[in-house]
């Protein structure tokens, strides 16, 4: 097969001069900035965006219009109504039942719960619930969960979307009133308060007050002053070699004689801090990749700020992918790249590649995704912030300051997953008293970013609301790209427990790509799932690879195909990119000063300490 010639179209690289300077890019920058959001009329965006700031970024017309659609539709439905009364009268005579049970219960005869959690549900986990009164306390709570799990689902009519968000909304009201969230029905409080006297109320309410000085003067969690960016993560060796408006290149040192000649370009998500891919030395899959003989680059994306409003996707792609490969390509060249993009940054790459296979360019060798979606019809449980309303509310917030507040998304995740980020630290820190050991990956979690309001609202509309990449719409340049003409081997990663990008929809690869995909599955979530070094314990993924061309193979069907492997999926990587590397040779210099790519400062940087 002849390979393909780049097409002639002018490069970031090509615009800079011939030794790049920071004080020479904004021009490159103006040169590309999309035109301003939309404007819409003064005094709706004011009132819109003081709606937004009462209500955490949440759109009460789309809760309404939810909670109309909803009851309407229950009110048409007496059949439905009458299911719920039977329910909810089955359920009070197994209450009752249960009730009787426990009176004449002894330790040989237990009382038989009326009702199981599911099995992930660690709420009620102590053996101190299973004494009078906090289990019947537990056993109501349970059984009223699951009475408005069948209220609010099943209801004729009603749209899916308008479902999800009612369902999920009546789930946060319950969680307000689990037993385990206060210092009277919880047992284990009780007992621990009983233990020490009441120290551990005391420890809890400094731990109160500290956490609210902090969150007052702006300051990180308790503990992440022990995770410094620099000195106790992101250490591995590297220097900048590129500095942009809107990211900063790094190329790491080699740790070995002789190196892989194709190098690696990690893109990561905007939304993130990239050292979430470079923590401590022990979990860093960078320092992994370079002891493994990879010459590595990692994007390291600038933390906008109000004058990077107008920022739009091309100048992520320009500004970040495009200018990242050219300058590698100067680094280390007549080498094609392994390019590797991880969430926001793999749906990135993927928009990058179909453009440069449209446009003939053929400079990458592989394509890996991490968590990475590509079809946004089923983006998982973050759609239920994601309409019309939602985003035009977002829109009018991002307007007034020119992006989009870590606090707006950190709110967003801890909705998804109130227990494990709000209910559980709140019972851990305040009542009981103990502190959450910090952790690398917690450290790096609160080390929050921005993104400019033009480009999270194109991003918002285009691809969640609009499909449009995954339907050919998506434009690049002016023009559609169509993911059906990638033809890169593409190594693709999700999670089994993945909140933000679900493996099923991670999954849907299978058919929109006919390259050859080599797809894993591995346990854990978004972030510790990726995070997931050799020697880690409990650590399992499955694999399977579709040779190009092959059939779809749907998503159940992989599952039960798919073989089992215990470990880290990172050695199958490294594999799976050095069978499609050449033989190794010298590595190459740090940066290439000739050619308008010299040394900048040591890694990790300047942009990722920004805040």
């Amino acid at each position: 097969m002849t390979p393909r010639k780049p097409a002639a179209k002018p490069t970031v690289a090509a615009a800079l001069p011939a030794r790049t300077t920071t004080a020479s890019l904004p021009a490159v920058a103006e040169a590309t900035v999309s035109p301003p959001l939309p404007s819409r009329n003064p005094l709706d965006q004011k009132f819109h965006a003081a709606i937004a700031r009462t209500t955490m970024s949440v759109s009460p017309m789309s809760l309404l219009l939810a909670t109309v659609d909803w009851a309407g539709h229950l009110a048409g439905s007496p059949g439905k109504r009458l299911e719920l009364i039977t329910l909810a009268q089955e359920h009070a005579r197994r209450l009752v039942e249960y009730a009787g049970q426990l009176a004449l219960a002894s330790p040989g005869n237990p009382a038989e719960r009326c009702v199981e959690p599911v099995p992930q549900d660690r709420r009620f986990a102590g053996e101190e619930w299973e004494r009078w009164p906090f289990n019947l306390m537990h056993q109501s709570f349970l059984l009223a969960e699951a009475w408005w799990q069948a209220a609010t689902t099943g209801v004729a009519g009603v749209s899916c979307h308008h479902e999800h968000v009612v369902s999920f909304a009546a789930r946060q009201l319950l969680d307000l009133f689990s037993p385990g969230n206060y210092l009277p029905t919880n047992p284990i409080v009780l007992r621990r308060s009983f233990e020490t006297a009441g120290i551990n109320l005391v420890r809890g309410a400094m731990n109160a007050a500290e956490d609210l000085q902090r969150l007052a003067l702006g300051d990180p969690p308790a503990g992440t002053e022990n995770f410094v960016v620099g000195r106790e993560v992101a250490v591995t060796p590297g220097k900048v070699v590129l500095r942009t408006p809107l990211m900063e290149l790094i190329q790491y040192s080699p740790a070995t004689a002789q190196v892989h000649p194709e190098p690696i370009l990690i893109v990561p998500a905007w939304i993130m801090k990239y050292y979430i891919l470079d923590l401590s030395p022990h979990n860093s899959l960078v320092k992994y990749l370079v002891g493994q003989g990879h010459t590595v680059f990692c994007v390291s994306w600038k933390n906008p700020g109000p004058a990077e409003r107008d920022m739009g996707m091309d100048d992520y792609l320009q500004l970040g992918f495009f200018a990242a490969l050219d300058a590698i390509n100067a680094i280390v060249p007549g080498r094609k790249v392994h390019a590797a993009g991880y969430c926001l940054g793999g749906t990135l790459l993927a928009i990058a590649n179909a453009a440069m296979a449209r446009d003939a360019d053929d400079r990458l060798a592989t394509m890996t995704l991490f968590t990475a979606q590509t079809d946004f019809t089923e983006p998982g449980e973050l759609a239920l912030f994601i309409d019309e309303g939602e985003v035009s509310l977002l829109e009018a917030q991002m307007e007034e300051v020119g992006y989009l507040t870590a606090g707006q998304m950190a709110g967003a995740f801890q909705l998804l997953r109130s227990y494990d980020l709000l209910w559980s630290r709140m019972v851990g820190e305040y009542l009981m008293g103990e502190r959450a050991p910090m952790n690398d990956l917690m450290a790096w979690n609160a080390d929050t970013t921005r993104m400019p309001a033009r480009m999270h609202s194109q991003y918002l509309r285009q691809l969640f609301l609009n499909d449009a990449l995954s339907e050919g719409r998506y434009r690049v340049g002016g023009r559609p790209v169509a993911l059906s003409d990638i033809d890169t081997p593409v190594f693709a990663v999700a999670t089994l427990t993945d909140h933000v990008a679900p493996w099923r929809s991670v999954h849907k690869l299978h058919y929109l790509l006919p390259s050859e995909i080599h797809f894993v599955l591995t346990n854990g979530g978004h972030n510790a799932g990726i995070v997931s070094e050799p020697g880690r314990p409990r650590r399992h993924y499955q694999s399977l690879t579709r040779e190009a061309g092959g059939n779809y193979i749907p998503p159940d069907d992989w599952l039960a195909l798919a073989p089992q492997h215990e470990g880290s999926w990172w050695p199958e990587w490294s594999a799976w990119l050095t069978a499609r590397s050449g033989m190794p040779v010298p590595p190459p210099e740090a940066g290439a000063a000739e050619l308008g790519y010299p040394v900048l400062c040591d890694a990790p940087g300047t942009y990722v300490l920004e805040k």
